[in-house]
């Protein structure tokens, strides 16, 4: 249980100071730390991002930042891809998963290095 508290703290912690989904800091946080499978790592993920997400979402809000509209826009489709993803995700290995997902974030990492 202490892990699990330090990990959404964290994650909560850089989620909401860069942006960043909180999915790629807790899955690999989850998996490494607190020896969670993928799959079980990535839907408790999900669902912590939702508790995430809300509190940022009305700490912007309550500094003006909040654009409902836009929100919007961005989450309804974003919604629409969960549903597609994590029914992908159910038909592809653990160890493909793992791949890909290391493969996304170097990704992102290097995009950010070169930006």
């Amino acid at each position: 249980m202490p892990r699990l508290l330090l990990i959404g703290l964290v994650a909560g912690f850089f989620a909401a100071l860069f942006g960043v989904g909180g999915g790629i800091l807790i899955v690999p946080l989850l998996v490494l730390v607190a020896s969670f499978a993928e799959r079980r790592a990535m839907a408790t993920s999900l669902a912590a991002i939702g508790i995430t997400a809300a509190a940022g979402a009305v700490v912007y809000a309550l500094h003006g930042y909040l654009h409902p509209v836009d929100a919007a826009v961005v989450g309804v489709p974003a919604m629409a891809g969960a549903v597609v993803g994590a029914t992908l995700q159910q038909r592809v290995a653990n160890r493909t998963l793992a791949l890909l997902f290391a493969a996304l974030l170097a990704a992102i990492g290097v995009m950010l290095i070169a930006a």
